[in-house]
């Protein structure tokens, strides 16, 4: 098992918000401080607009960005679902393909928020535009990127993102390398004790919730759709 922790890293950000990287790939310049992805995952950050702050609108094209709210809200300004309000236990994602999107993430309170932000390099170029957004449910990991073009429910991908929002002793197995990020609790993760901020890589997940709640965003390829 490798664990990194969020509280060892520098504190960082830009414009209204504060935030913390844990996965720059070096395919988008990554240093030793951080974690390389996996698969076509290749950035999380864990953040937190200033009372009021704002990112300012700003382009993407060719990548996939998943928001994962997990205090307070947002307001989403752009060029794709321009006026959408995102809050804690909701997520959004977003393909800018090769039409590209333009955005402004704004928090409309007068306190600090927190949204984890992931992005993954699409497998197909040239896509277009589109944007998806889901609802998380207790006790269940909600998949909110990855399957195959057959379906519609989420962007595709090779690359599997889930979400859950879990309760004290909920466990959750996957098989396979995977990628795993705690927030806002605790939890035993393969027989060690993890808590919020951190990030782990392994092989064959086995995770059980040990606080009245937390968030485990898990990041996995090649899972059947």
């Amino acid at each position: 098992m490798q664990l990194l922790s969020k509280n060892s890293l520098h504190r960082g950000g830009f414009a209204g918000l504060k935030e913390t990287r844990l996965i720059v790939d070096n395919k988008i310049g990554g240093q030793n401080n951080t974690w390389n992805g996996l698969g076509n995952f290749i950035y999380l950050a864990d953040a937190q607009f200033l009372p009021n702050g704002q990112t300012g609108m700003h382009p993407h094209k060719e990548l996939d960005v998943i928001s994962i709210m997990v205090e307070g809200s947002i307001e989403h300004k752009g060029s794709m679902e321009n006026g959408k309000a995102m809050h804690a236990e909701q997520v959004q994602a977003q393909r800018a393909g090769g039409e590209g999107f333009v955005h402004n993430e704004i928090n409309p309170e007068n306190k600090e928020n927190r949204m984890l932000q992931l992005w993954v390099l699409p497998e197909t170029a040239g896509e277009p535009a589109s944007y998806k957004f889901y609802d998380l449910k207790k006790e269940q990991m909600i998949r909110v990127y990855g399957g195959n073009k057959s379906q519609s429910e989420t962007l595709d991908s090779q690359t599997i993102i889930e979400v859950g929002l879990l309760s004290k002793n909920t466990t959750i197995t996957q098989h396979g390398e995977f990628i795993a990020y705690i927030t806002g609790g605790k939890g035993i993760l393969n027989d060690v004790e993890v808590k919020d901020g951190d990030l782990v890589r392994d092989v064959n997940l086995n995770f059980t919730a040990s606080t009245q709640q937390v968030y485990l965003t898990l990041i996995y390829l090649n899972k059947a759709s």
